[in-house]
């Protein structure tokens, strides 16, 4: 780890914000349990769709170290999400490729429909704690 304290960049969507606001709290709340002395600023974007275009124009501006996308592509009974989380996903790694710099998922695309509130809990649960995943794998980059 260089001797200047690390900026990671969080960039989240902001359809489904209270969920995919989870993933931002387990992410910085295992960061602080692990130790990690980083700051971490938080910027929101509409949709998942506009999370690589956000992250490529941080890192770009060589204030950041990292960043780390969350979203929550869903299935709102109109056949489009898988397209645009793989469309998201791709993304995501060809900025990553291209300005050579690591750029973390927690965009995550449920295989059922949303509309049903029940699934809703699970993924409050389930984005915590891919933030938290996200925060280990940081950790570890920024110890490498």
């Amino acid at each position: 780890m260089s001797q200047s304290r690390p900026k990671i960049a969080f960039v989240h969507a902001s359809w489904h914000a209270d969920i995919v606001a989870q993933a931002h709290l387990g992410f910085a709340g295992k960061l602080a349990h692990l130790g990690v002395n980083a700051d971490v600023d938080v910027f929101a974007v509409p949709g998942a769709f506009e999370i690589p275009l956000k992250i490529k124009q941080l890192l770009k501006s060589g204030d950041y170290t990292m960043a780390v996308a969350a979203g929550l592509v869903v299935d709102g009974d109109i056949y489009r999400h898988e397209f645009v989380a793989q469309a998201v996903i791709t993304a995501l790694m060809q900025v990553q490729l291209e300005l050579e710099m690591p750029v973390l998922s927690v965009v995550l695309t449920p295989k059922v429909t949303f509309a049903d509130d029940s699934h809703h809990a699970f993924f409050f649960d389930h984005m915590k704690g891919k933030g938290e995943e996200a925060a280990i794998a940081a950790a570890a980059l920024l110890q490498a």
